[in-house]
């Protein structure tokens, strides 16, 4: 098969409503329909593709590293999300990379998970 377009991201936590809110509030996803599964969970959607994927567990996941460093989602509006993430009060660490017309904002989820947001400067209004 060829590839051709990452689908989603499947987190586990033991407060899907709360990191929901979250990913709702910071990064500006939708609720959105979700399969009967045998186990609770949130589907958020941009657009109307699903792409971060909530399942419900017993306990919290752990914090060790795992094989998923980040993952990253292109964005216009980079003014309202500094501002969004000063309001929240969410660190991050803005990376400009010129040469590929990028500035990229790192931050992390309320479970630690290293997400990037990058914005295409000569696409964003003066």
């Amino acid at each position: 098969p060829m590839l051709t377009a990452l689908d989603h991201v499947n987190l586990h936590t033991d407060d899907p409503e709360s990191l929901a809110q979250w990913y709702e509030r910071v990064l500006g996803l939708k609720r959105g329909p979700r399969p009967t599964f045998p186990f609770p969970g949130v589907w958020l959607y941009i657009g109307e593709t699903a792409v971060v994927h909530l399942v419900k567990v017993d306990q919290p996941p752990g914090r060790t590293q795992g094989s998923l460093e980040h993952f990253a989602f292109r964005a216009s509006g980079m003014a309202e999300f500094e501002a969004v993430l000063e309001a929240e009060g969410i660190a991050c660490e803005k990376v400009e990379l010129p040469e590929v017309d990028i500035i990229q904002f790192n931050v992390r989820d309320p479970l630690g998970t290293h997400i990037h947001v990058d914005f295409r400067p000569s696409q964003e209004p003066a």
